[in-house]
């Protein structure tokens, strides 16, 4: 089996800030990741220590999302310098992996 090196990257959001549907859209038409999958959370907090939840009775539109993306390592680590601008620090996590192609 072959496999390639990529960096993998993973971005916390919430869903009140609005910054999921510009994020995808910079990614796909600008930065031309492989791919990105989009996760909704059922609950988290953060360094505010402030709990975002759902709930039947309020249907929370603040819910954690998650942003993820893999790509070659020079590629990932320009398109995290360009989000630097645009994200909060501490909100984008990265590591090296291997994809099998």
């Amino acid at each position: 089996m072959n496999t390639i090196e990529v960096t993998f990257v993973r971005i916390y959001l919430t869903e009140e800030k609005g910054k999921k549907h510009a994020l995808i859209e910079r990614l796909h038409d600008e930065e031309k990741v492989r791919g990105v999958t989009v996760f909704r959370g059922i609950s988290g907090f953060g360094k505010s220590g402030h709990v975002h939840s759902s709930s039947l009775l309020d249907m929370s539109l603040d819910l954690p999302v998650i942003i993820e993306f893999f790509d070659e390592p020079a590629k990932a680590a320009l398109i995290l310098e360009h989000l630097s601008t645009v994200i909060e620090p501490g909100h984008m996590v990265s590591w090296s992996a291997r994809l099998h192609v």
